[in-house]
C-alpha cells in the first residue's frame, strides 16, 4: 500500500515546487556533523487586516510548520529550528497539533486564537462501508448516525446560484471575490499563484469552483479528495448576508455530493458567523484545534478573530493510507 506524503512526487510539490508567491525554502533540516536531527516544512502565507492605527491594511507575512520532528536525543533541535524560521516572517501560525506542541507553544509566546471547528456532513453514508482506521464494532452505529445525519440536512437553499468549475489557466472570475477583512476579523490572503499551486496538488485531487448570482462572481469553494472524504479547504462569498453564505455552502454540498467515492465533506470554521451557517446547513462538530499565532511585531493583531481554513496549513490534503472518517 502506498502511503501517501512519503512518494517522490508529493515531497516535491510540498518541498521545492515552484511557488511565485514564496521564492524561498519551504523544507529546512538542523544537522550535527552528518547526522540529520531536526526538519520542518512550511507553509506560506500572509493575514490581512484592517487596524485602526495602521495608515492602510496590514499585511502580515506567516509561516505554518508541517511535518516537524526532531531526534528525542537532540534536546532542543526542534524548538532552535522553528526559533530560525521564526526570524524570517512577521508571524508563526499553529492550528492544532500533538499534545506536547500544545504544551510547548504558550512558553515560546505563542498567543492564543480561539479555536477551529471541525465539521462534516454525511454526502453518501453506505460509503463508509470500506477498510478504515475505525474498529469494526463501530461501523454500524456510524452508519446508523450518518443515515440520520443525512435524512435531517437540508437540499435546498441555493436557488438562483449557479455554479462553475474554474481551471488553472484562467482564475480571473475568482480574483474579484477574494476575502476581504470585515470588522475585527483577519483572513488569509488569496491569490492566483496559491490557487495554481494547489491546483497542481498529486496528494489529494482539488477543485476551485466560483460561484454566481445573475452572471456575477459572487464566491468561490475549494474542494479537495483525499480518499473517500471531501473536504471544503476554503470558500468565500462577497457578501454578510447569512443566506448568500448558506447558499455558498449548499453550492460545496452540491458539487462534493457529485464526486464518485466522497462519503463526507469535512471542513473548518473559527469564527460565529461561519460555524452558525454550517450548522444550518446541516453541519455538526466533530472536535475543535486550537488556533495560536507567535506575532511579537504585530502586537494589534490580538483579540481579534482569526479566519482560518484548511488551506492554510496541510488540512486540505494531509491524510493515512486508510480512511479517517468524521461522521
Amino acid at each position: 500500500m502506498r502511503i501517501p506524503h512519503s512518494e517522490p512526487r508529493h515531497l516535491e510539490w510540498k518541498y521545492w515546487r515552484e511557488r511565485p508567491d514564496w521564492p524561498g525554502p519551504r523544507s529546512f533540516v538542523m544537522t550535527q556533523g552528518d547526522e540529520l536531527i531536526a526538519h520542518a516544512a512550511i507553509v506560506p502565507g500572509a493575514c490581512l487586516a484592517d487596524l485602526p492605527t495602521a495608515p492602510a491594511r496590514r499585511r502580515v507575512r506567516t509561516l505554518h510548520l508541517i511535518d516537524w520532528a526532531a531526534r528525542p536525543s537532540a534536546t532542543g533541535a526542534g524548538v532552535s529550528l522553528m526559533k530560525h524560521l521564526a526570524q524570517a516572517t512577521d508571524a508563526l501560525l499553529s492550528v492544532g497539533g500533538s499534545a506536547q506542541t500544545l504544551q510547548l507553544l504558550p512558553h515560546l509566546g505563542f498567543r492564543s486564537f480561539g479555536v477551529a471547528t471541525c465539521f462534516v456532513r454525511p454526502l453518501h453514508p453506505l460509503r463508509i462501508l470500506t477498510p478504515s482506521v475505525h474498529p469494526l464494532s463501530r461501523l454500524l452505529p456510524r452508519l446508523v448516525r450518518s443515515a440520520w445525519w443525512k435524512l435531517r440536512a437540508p437540499s435546498s437553499g441555493a436557488e438562483g446560484w449557479e455554479v462553475r468549475r474554474i481551471e488553472p489557466c484562467d482564475l480571473s472570475p475568482v480574483t474579484s471575490v477574494l476575502p476581504a477583512p470585515v470588522r475585527d476579523m483577519v483572513v488569509f490572503e488569496r491569490g492566483e499563484h496559491l490557487f495554481r499551486y494547489v491546483l497542481d496538488c498529486p496528494i489529494a485531487p482539488t477543485g476551485l469552483y466560483v460561484i454566481e448570482r445573475e452572471g456575477r462572481p459572487r464566491g468561490y469553494f475549494l474542494l479537495s479528495f483525499a480518499r473517500r472524504q471531501a473536504r471544503l479547504a476554503d470558500y468565500w462569498v462577497d457578501s454578510e448576508d447569512p443566506a448568500d453564505w448558506r447558499a455558498l455552502i449548499q453550492c460545496a454540498v452540491r458539487e462534493a455530493l457529485k464526486h464518485p467515492c466522497a462519503a463526507e465533506l469535512a471542513t473548518w470554521a473559527s469564527d460565529a458567523a461561519c460555524t452558525a451557517r454550517l450548522q444550518e446547513c446541516g453541519f455538526h462538530v466533530r472536535g475543535t484545534l486550537p488556533v495560536q499565532m507567535l506575532a511579537p511585531r504585530n502586537p494589534e493583531l490580538a483579540g481579534r478573530t482569526l479566519r482560518v481554513q484548511m488551506l492554510d496549513n496541510d488540512a486540505a490534503y494531509l491524510h493515512g493510507p486508510r480512511n479517517a472518517f468524521w461522521a
